[in-house]
């Protein structure tokens, strides 16, 4: 089974587990992927004989009610369907003008289950982003320091009484993450066993109380012409005239 078959069984998943009830009628993420997937076979054009050139840009119009139960999944869902275009581009041999982005539009004339994709070729160039998902909203970081918890001076204040005021804190410094318990009542997992203080590599989830944050790194598509960027890697690098990382990978 393929990379772009995996997500795709990912994504039955999501709707067959805890999205079940609410996709028991009307469209389905599925449905979405194989209405871009379309979109590219349709639109992509020869440019010469080694170039084929896809669209990168896609806004899909949704029906109102169709819209509110995708969205409900949370910014995840456009991650998947992202790479499961790259994929299926990369298995045709197609090539894009930039990065690839993809807008979920609310279209109230659309009947519910009716899918509408405008796509277009935009020249851009790709920044990655760190972020971090928490009960199905999106908080890009930042800054250096970012601290999650119940208090209300906490950078991102979530209500769950299992947590403690300041419970955990996300290190970024702009190549590789950490997260560190902040001394905490309840404690704090990462992808499922206690820690104290742990590198984060992408798709790293952290669990405090009954709360569940996922770490991401997400492409961020920006007009310009410069080719794209390479993703942040959770592996060391040299340090600009000499010197080393401590034992959780950042500059000393």
């Amino acid at each position: 089974m393929g990379i772009l078959d995996n997500f795709e069984k990912g994504l039955e998943r999501a709707v067959n587990g805890a999205f079940a009830k609410t996709f028991r009628s009307g469209l389905q993420p599925v449905e979405i992927s194989s209405a871009l997937k379309r979109e590219l076979d349709t639109k992509a054009a020869v440019v010469s004989r080694d170039r084929i050139l896809a669209p990168n840009s896609f806004r899909v119009l949704l029906a109102s009610a169709d819209y509110e139960r995708m969205t409900g999944i949370g910014p995840t869902l456009v991650d998947d369907l992202n790479q499961i275009v790259q994929q299926h581009a990369s298995q045709q041999g197609f090539q894009f003008a930039g990065g690839v982005s993809i807008e979920l539009v609310d279209d109230p004339k659309l009947t519910t289950g009716v899918i509408q994709i405008d796509s277009a070729n935009v020249q851009s160039e790709v920044s990655w982003m760190p972020v971090l998902d928490v009960a199905g909203r999106r908080h890009p970081i930042t800054k250096a320091r970012t601290v999650v918890g119940r208090g209300s001076d906490a950078d991102i204040t979530i209500d769950d009484t299992g947590t403690s005021r300041k419970h955990v804190e996300i290190l970024w410094d702009g190549q590789h993450a950490q997260a560190r318990d902040l001394g905490s009542t309840n404690g704090s997992q990462l992808n499922g066993s206690p820690f104290q203080r742990a590198n984060l590599d992408p798709d790293s989830v952290i669990q405090i109380g009954r709360t569940t944050i996922v770490f991401r790194i997400v492409p961020q598509t920006v007009p310009g012409s410069a080719a794209p960027r390479s993703a942040p890697r959770s592996t060391p690098r040299s340090a600009p005239g000499g010197g080393a990382p401590d034992a959780g990978g950042f500059w000393r």
